[in-house]
C-alpha cells in the first residue's frame, strides 16, 4: 500500500519517535494530538451524505483516533476547502454537524480556503492526565485481544448506497461513534502497557498493526468476532467484517485478567508475528486492505 511506504519514507527522514501510532503522544506537555483529512471522492461522496452528517462524520473521526489512544478528547480546528458553488447554507450545516459529533469537545479555530472539490482537515488535541495512553507496540503475548462492537456495517452501508439501497447500515456508515466510553474505561482503569487501535481502516488492518508493531501473532477466532446477522445477506459478509473500513470500533490488547465492561474477546496474542484466522495463517491480506490512493466514492 501507498500509504505504509511514504509513511515509513517520513520516519526514515524526519527520526520523529512520535510518528507510528494514530495520535502523537506529548508526554512532556500531557497531550496527545492527532490530524485526518477527508477529501471528496476519496473518503465520501455528496450524492450519499449531506453537509450536516459530512460533518458529524468529520468529527467523529477525529475523536476515534483520540479514544484510540486512551486520551480524553478535548480540542479540535477545522480546515476546509471548498468549491465555488458551496453555499452558507453547507457552512452552517457542516458546523452544526461538527458541534453535535463534538459534545464537550471545543472548537477553537481552522481556516478556510477555495479548492475545485470539498477538502477537510481537523486536528484533534486529547488530555492524557489520569489516563495510561495505548500504543500498538504495547501487545503482549498471553494478553488477550477485544473489540467493543459489531463490524462490518459501515462497509455493508457503503455498499448499499452504491447501488441505491438505504437501510440501518446506510445510517451506520454516514453517522458513525466514535468509542469513548470504552477508551476511558480502559484508560483509567488498566494499570499495565496495552495496544489499542480504531478500526477505521478495517479489523484486519488494525490486527496487523498491532502484530507487527508489537512483533507477536495474534490468534483470531472469527465466530467471536462480533457482527450484525443481516450481514449474512451480503455474499462476501466475511470479507466486510474483516476488512471493510469506517466502523470506528477499538481493537485493544489487554492482560488475560484485566475485565471490560460491553467487550467481545476475539483471540490470544500468541508468541510469533502475522495474523491466525481460525488456526490458519492469513496471508496476502494487504490486497483487500482499503487503499486512500484509489479514487473511490
Amino acid at each position: 500500500m501507498k500509504e505504509k511506504e511514504f509513511i515509513n519514507i517520513i520516519k526514515d527522514i524526519t527520526k520523529s519517535g512520535y510518528i507510528g501510532d494514530d495520535c502523537a503522544y506529548l508526554k512532556d506537555l500531557g497531550i496527545v494530538v492527532s490530524q485526518d483529512n477527508l477529501v471528496e471522492n476519496v473518503h465520501f461522496s455528496m450524492e450519499f451524505t449531506d453537509a450536516y452528517k459530512l460533518g458529524y462524520k468529520s468529527a467523529m473521526v477525529n475523536i476515534s483516533d483520540i479514544a484510540a489512544s486512551g486520551a480524553e478528547p478535548k480540542y479540535l480546528t477545522v480546515g476546509l476547502s471548498l468549491p465555488d458553488k458551496i453555499n452558507t447554507d453547507f457552512v452552517r450545516d457542516f458546523y452544526k454537524g461538527i458541534k453535535d459529533a463534538s459534545d464537550d469537545i471545543e472548537i477553537i479555530g481552522g481556516d478556510i480556503t477555495g479548492n475545485d472539490r470539498i477538502f477537510i482537515s481537523i486536528t484533534i488535541i486529547g488530555t492524557t492526565e489520569g489516563r495510561k495512553i495505548s500504543s500498538r507496540k504495547n501487545a503482549k503475548e498471553g494478553y488477550k485481544i477485544i473489540v467493543s462492537g459489531n463490524h462490518g456495517s459501515s462497509a455493508a452501508g457503503l455498499k448499499e448506497l452504491s447501488t441505491g439501497q438505504k437501510s440501518k447500515f446506510t445510517q451506520q456508515h454516514l453517522m458513525p461513534n466514535a468509542q469513548v466510553s470504552f477508551s476511558k474505561y480502559i484508560s483509567k482503569n488498566i494499570k499495565y502497557d496495552y495496544a489499542m487501535m480504531d478500526t477505521s481502516d478495517g479489523l484486519m488492518d488494525a490486527l496487523l498493526q498491532i502484530s507487527r508493531s508489537s512483533n507477536v501473532l495474534l490468534d483470531i477466532n472469527f465466530e467471536k468476532i462480533p457482527y450484525d446477522k443481516d450481514l449474512e445477506k451480503f455474499d462476501n459478509y466475511k470479507d466486510l467484517i474483516l476488512y471493510g473500513g469506517e466502523d470506528y470500533e477499538l481493537v485493544a490488547c489487554v492482560p488475560q485478567n484485566f475485565y471490560v465492561p460491553h467487550s467481545f474477546e476475539i483471540g490470544k496474542v500468541k508468541k510469533g508475528s502475522g495474523i491466525k484466522l481460525d488456526g490458519e495463517y492469513v496471508k496476502n491480506a494487504e490486497e483487500k486492505l482499503f487503499n486512500h490512493f484509489k479514487e473511490q466514492k
